[in-house]
Parts: C-alpha cells; structure tokens; sequence
C-alpha cells in the first residue's frame, strides 16, 4: 500500500531569545531569531519512525512537511527535510499576519487536503501559542478522526494505533485511516540531521502556496478576523538583586528565616 504522510510544523521565535510584542500586539518577529518549533520535531520523528517501519513492510511512503508563515518558515522546513521527509509544502501571504488557531486551522485543512494525505501527524503544542488546539480542529474539518497527545504511535494496514498516558490511566487508542494525530514530547527524542541530510535537504522540493491557491478569502484569515487576540500586554519587570546570606556562623538560620518569610518551607 502507498501511505501519504502529512506533518505539520511551526516557525516559533527562539524561547531564548528576548521577545516582544509589535505595535499591533502579535509576535514581533523581525526582532528575534525564529526556528522549528521543538515540540514539533518530535512529529517529524515520529513520521520517519513510521516510514521506516512501512518501508520495511514493502509500502510505498512519503512524507510532507506544511507551514503557515513567513517567508523565514522556509528555515523550519528545510530542517524537517535535512531530518528525513521528502518535500514541503510553504503557505505564505501578507493576509494572514496575525490569524490565531481557529484560522489557522482552516489554512492548514485546506493545504492539506490539496497535497492529499491518509495521515496527519503534529506536535502537541507550538512553543510560542501553546494552545495545543490546532491538531483536533484540522481534524474537525477535514472530517476525520483524531488520536491526540500520543506518547507511542504506529500505522497497520488502514489502521493508526498508538498509547496515550494520563495522570491516573494508559489509553490504547486506534482509528481508521485517513486520520490525524498528536504526539508529545515523550514519544521519542528527535533525529539530529546529519551532514547528508542537510545536503539532500537542499535539493529536496518546497512547493510555495498563498490563499488563491486555497480558495480562501482574506476576510476568513488574518488579525482583524481572529476571534482571539491579545488585548494588552504588560513587559515582565527587570530582575532585581537577590538576597545576599553571609555566614558568619548563622548562615543556615538566616536562609531558613528568608525561605520560611518566602513562604517556600
């Protein structure tokens, strides 16, 4: 059997980095550097494992990478190719700056479905929204099923199987190709690229689509359409110099006394 993988991935800004919000109160992202989005390298894990086992079955597989984002989200992609998949999708137009999950969703639904798919696979959560919503509405809209937040995952014949691990309980969970899953950030640390790889990735196809090539109307994306936004923010406040204990022989008692005061014993 042939199996079209589908996986979807982020262009975050770095979580080390000093970031900002712009004048319009979204991500400034020209004023930090960006990346893949970490918990989104466990899905292109995860979809590797999964060709390799398919491959070794005698299926035929073939795995697309799909961003939303700025013309910088090609770096996202390019490392998800130099990983292991085999082409990218990049959707790119000046109309979705700002578009939140619920038109995101939409965005990627229909890319989705024009590069055509039997399987969805993405991280749990973006680093940068952390909403953790984006998989279950692209299922919804797509109209297939949705096996979320997979610690372990894997393809039988027309079938995606996987476990999910909860505080109290472990779940099995199956569903009937085509479908989508999530994968957390238990389910396997992810391949670092290796020299070949990042050359391969190179030559390796980035198909570039913008919202005409979706049948997608500006009024259905983009910061003046979501239907969540941020309303104000507030800059964290400067660090301030930390208590300095002396011991002078009553050291211990004295950081007692500051953690009992913090409350923190």
């Amino acid at each position: 059997m042939s199996l079209r993988i589908v996986v979807t991935v982020k262009y975050v800004p770095d979580a080390t980095g000093d970031r900002h919000f712009a004048d319009d109160l979204t991500v400034d992202r020209d004023d930090v550097d960006g990346l893949l989005s970490e918990l989104d390298e466990y899905a292109v894990e995860q979809a590797l494992q999964i060709s390799e086992a398919r491959q070794e079955a005698g299926d035929d597989v073939e795995i697309t990478v799909l961003t939303v984002g700025p013309e910088d989200a090609k770096d996202a992609l390019r490392k998800a190719l130099s990983m292991g998949a085999d082409k990218a999708i990049h959707v790119e137009d000046d109309d979705l700056h700002g578009t939140d999950a619920i038109g995101t969703s939409l965005v990627l639904a229909k890319a989705i479905e024009k590069a055509g798919y039997d399987l969805v696979v993405s991280g749990m959560a973006s680093t940068d929204g952390t909403m953790g919503i984006v998989p279950a509405l692209v299922a919804e809209r797509l109209g297939v099923p949705q096996v979320t937040l997979l610690s372990e995952v894997s393809v039988e014949g027309g079938t995606v199987k996987g476990r999910r691990d909860g505080d109290s309980a472990t779940e099995q969970l199956e569903a009937s190709l085509p479908a989508v899953v999530s994968v957390t950030d238990q389910s396997g640390e992810a391949r670092y690229p290796s020299f070949k790889g990042i050359m391969a990735a190179k030559k390796k196809p980035v198909e570039s689509w913008d919202l005409s090539d979706l049948d997608i109307d500006e009024d259905e994306v983009g910061l003046e359409n979501a239907y969540t936004v941020v309303e104000s923010a507030t800059e964290r406040p400067a660090r301030t110099a930390g208590t300095i204990v002396k011991d002078e022989g009553e050291g211990g008692k004295q950081l007692a006394e500051f953690l009992a005061g913090q409350k923190f014993i």
